[in-house]
């Protein structure tokens, strides 16, 4: 049985020799000039140079900055001038797509698509010549010896969350001491299970906070780490079976699709070599959740937290089972308080906004956004906007979001950008963007619109005009046109009004 191997797809890497790559990518780093405090972007589907970037960079205490690789220019050029890295390490092919949105002078270091060497790679030989100066990332790490001095107090991962804004916002964390690096460790290990003997499959891309984190613990710890590239149902249950994977972190929309599988499909795989899943990325339907406790066994763990606040509630199958529809108890160290519309603590029973905190997660800040970071801090304790309330027995349950943010198949979406490009259509007067439900992805974003006088827009014209300029996800399932919008007293549009009647009859609002 393999061990002490990294698995990504088809490729397969020892785990000495990846850190080992890391380590020169640190020399490599240095030698560049970059200090503590610096940051690298990256602009990668999962595969082994983003953990040799990434480690190199946290070696010499410079930032790791993953990109979402699914973004189009102007938001590449919008994150780019946010987090100022001083390289960005990239697939050959996702580069060409946004080469409009490199600064001038930025360092570029290109990786061939996967399956490829450089030498086979026709993107990378396109990308050569759009960017004479870049270099090819495994001819340039080769270059150099390992890093031989003692490592730099380590950098997580910048990572851009939703703001009201409409634009992402970067989560940056200071360095963590011996003692922050160890209660992380600790809870990582909690929540997640991943550490020595375990055998770990990570899903989803590594540009998000939850496969970002099982990710670096799978590779750093595990017997074996298995990366998906690409979700696709029957694969995750092929892997499972192959490998013997003890430990998975997924999202809701992965049970659902697991689910929807041919019960002959399902039956094909052995399963029983798992021996935790945990699941984040947006509340989970109770029904779904049975489902998969029935199939897998009382195994499946609900992780409630944020960047910013860290992983702060737990609930284990058991705990779920005797609470249906909760997101766990806090985990020791967190601090947490139910606050009212006029800022008073709420007793048990009573839905306000959740303020939470897990110091062992660090403090933080909103680069460049002083006035947000304050604004979601209250005694010491932080917001992502969530609304819910806690139990007489110390359980918490989400019910709403304070936020317009949907949480799409794990994915956050915020509606205010989609709804600021829309609004540059010609024949829109005004839009609002918001979630409704959706048995597989939990929430689908619509747009209700109000045409211009005189305009009648077509709706799948809409949507190309927006998929020019965005992403997919962000790009509303359904809209709908009306006369005009409700408004508050305020003039801003009653988006609530609109969104409340797709989810009447329904026991969660998100």
């Amino acid at each position: 049985m393999l061990r002490d191997v990294v698995i990504i797809g088809e490729g397969m890497m020892r785990r000495e020799d990846l850190f080992a790559q890391g380590l020169r990518a640190a020399r490599g780093f240095d030698a560049m000039g970059w200090g503590e405090g610096d940051a690298v972007a990256l602009l990668m589907r999962n595969d082994f140079p983003f953990f040799e970037a990434s480690r190199g960079a946290s070696t010499i205490g410079v930032y790791p900055v993953p990109l979402n690789w699914h973004n189009k220019s102007d938001e590449i050029a919008y994150v780019l001038a946010d987090s100022k890295p001083r390289a960005i390490v990239a697939h050959a092919d996702i580069l060409l797509g946004v080469a409009d949105a490199i600064p001038p002078g930025m360092e570029v270091f290109l990786v061939p698509t996967e399956g490829n060497t450089p030498d086979t790679c026709p993107a990378l030989a396109e990308a050569r010549r759009a960017f004479p100066h870049a270099r090819v990332w495994t001819e340039w790490v080769a270059g150099f010896a390992p890093w031989d001095q003692p490592p730099r107090p380590p950098r997580e991962a910048i990572l851009y969350t939703s703001g009201t804004t409409g634009r992402p916002k970067a989560v940056r964390k200071p360095a963590m001491n011996a003692d922050q690096l160890a209660q992380f460790v600790k809870f990582q290990r909690l929540v997640f299970g991943i550490g020595p003997g375990t055998r770990a499959l990570v899903l989803g891309p590594l540009y998000h906070a939850m496969p970002d984190a099982s990710g670096r613990a799978a590779v750093n710890e595990a017997d074996i780490a298995v990366l998906l590239p690409r979700f696709d149902a029957e694969t995750v249950l092929k892997l499972i079976d192959e490998h013997k994977i003890t430990h998975v972190a997924m999202v809701p929309t992965h049970f659902v699709r697991l689910l929807k599988l041919p019960e002959e499909v399902r039956r094909k795989y052995d399963m029983s070599s798992l021996r935790k899943v945990s699941h984040t990325g947006g509340p989970c339907p109770p029904e779904v959740k049975r489902q998969m406790i029935d199939w897998w066994g009382p195994i499946i763990g609900d992780v409630y937290g944020g960047t910013e606040m860290g992983v702060t509630f737990f609930a284990s199958s058991e705990d779920w089972l005797r609470h249906p529809g909760t997101v766990g108890r806090p985990l020791e160290g967190t601090r947490y308080a139910i606050v009212g519309p006029e800022g008073q603590d709420l007793p048990p029973g009573e839905v306000g906004e959740i303020y939470a905190r897990n110091a062992a997660y660090g403090d933080f800040t909103y680069v460049g956004r002083d006035d947000d970071r304050r604004a979601c801090e209250r005694d010491g304790l932080i917001t992502i906007g969530d609304v819910g309330y806690v139990n007489a027995d110390g359980y918490l349950f989400l019910c709403d979001r304070k936020r317009d943010m949907v949480i799409s198949g794990g994915v956050n979406i915020y509606p205010a950008e989609t709804e600021s490009v829309l609004l540059t259509h010609p024949e829109v007067q005004d839009c609002a963007v918001f979630g409704i439900p959706d048995d597989e992805m939990g929430e689908t974003l619509i747009a209700a619109v109000q045409p211009r006088p005189g305009a009648s827009p077509d709706a799948e014209a809409l949507r190309d005009f927006l998929r020019a300029r965005l992403t997919g996800y962000k790009v509303p399932k359904r809209i709908e046109f009306h006369a005009s919008l409700p408004r508050e007293d305020s003039g801003k549009i009653f988006k609530r009004k609109l969104r409340d009647p797709y989810w009447q009859g329904r026991t969660r609002q998100i």
